[in-house]
C-alpha cells in the first residue's frame, strides 16, 4: 500500500528501495499488570521517537526519553514503568528481568528498508539488476514468514524467563486501535492526498 510513495520519496534522494521486511510487532511491557490503559494514567512510560510520546500522553503517562540500550537499566531504578517494544527487544535486552507482564497488543509493525544508491544500480548491466531485485523479492518473502514465526519464538521465551504473557488482550487492542485512529486522523491533516491514499488502500 505505502510502497510505491516509498519508493518515489527514496527515488527523489537518489535512491531505489530494495525489498522491506518487518520487525516483530510492538508489545506492551509492564512491572505493574495493566488491564485498560487507564491503568497507565500517571505512570512514566518509556518513548524513542515522537509517536511514542504522543501515545503516553494520550493515556495519561509521562513520556520519558530512553534509548533501547538503557532501558534496562531504567526499569531497575524505577526510571521507566512501561514500554512498547518487541518481543525480540525484550529477549535480547533481558527486560523480562524487571518487566513482569507482557501484552502481545500489535500496537504496529516497524519496517526495515534495504535500499540501494539509484546510479550504482544504473550502472549494473540488466542481468546483474534482474539478479539482485529477483534476490530482494525472495529476502522480502523470508523476511516477512521469519519475522512472524520469530516473534512466536521469542514470547514463548519470554514466558519461560518467567513473565506472564496475555495474547487475549482484546480491549488493550480496542483501546490502542482508537489512539490509533485519534493519532491517524491528526496525520492526515498534514500528509496530504498521497497520506489519505496510504490509508484509503490499508482500509480497504
Amino acid at each position: 500500500m505505502s510502497r510505491p510513495y516509498l519508493e518515489k520519496t527514496l527515488a527523489a534522494q537518489g535512491l531505489k528501495l530494495l525489498y522491506a521486511v518487518p520487525w516483530p510487532p510492538q508489545g506492551l511491557y509492564s512491572i505493574k499488570p495493566v488491564a485498560s490503559m487507564s491503568d497507565l494514567k500517571g505512570t512514566r512510560m518509556r518513548a524513542y521517537n515522537p509517536a511514542t510520546s504522543q501515545i503516553a500522553q494520550q493515556v495519561g503517562a509521562q513520556p520519558i526519553t530512553v534509548q533501547l540500550a538503557e532501558l534496562s537499566q531504567a526499569l531497575a531504578t524505577g526510571t521507566v514503568e512501561n514500554f512498547l517494544t518487541s518481543s525480540a527487544s525484550g529477549v535480547d535486552s533481558k527486560l523480562y528481568e524487571q518487566a513482569k507482564y507482557f501484552y502481545d497488543v500489535n500496537a504496529w509493525l516497524p519496517r526495515n528498508a534495504v535500499v540501494v544508491n539509484q546510479k550504482a544500480f544504473d550502472a549494473l548491466d540488466k542481468p546483474a539488476q534482474k539478479a539482485l531485485m529477483k534476490a530482494a523479492a525472495g529476502a522480502e518473502q523470508r523476511g516477512w514468514r521469519i519475522s512472524e514465526e520469530r516473534d512466536g519464538e521469542y514470547i514463548r521465551q519470554l514466558a519461560a524467563k518467567g513473565m506472564k504473557v496475555d495474547a487475549t488482550s482484546a480491549a488493550l487492542k480496542q483501546e490502542l486501535k482508537t489512539i490509533g485512529a485519534r493519532m491517524t486522523s491528526d496525520w492526515l491533516r498534514t500528509a496530504g492526498g498521497e497520506g489519505a491514499a496510504i490509508i484509503e488502500a490499508f482500509r480497504k
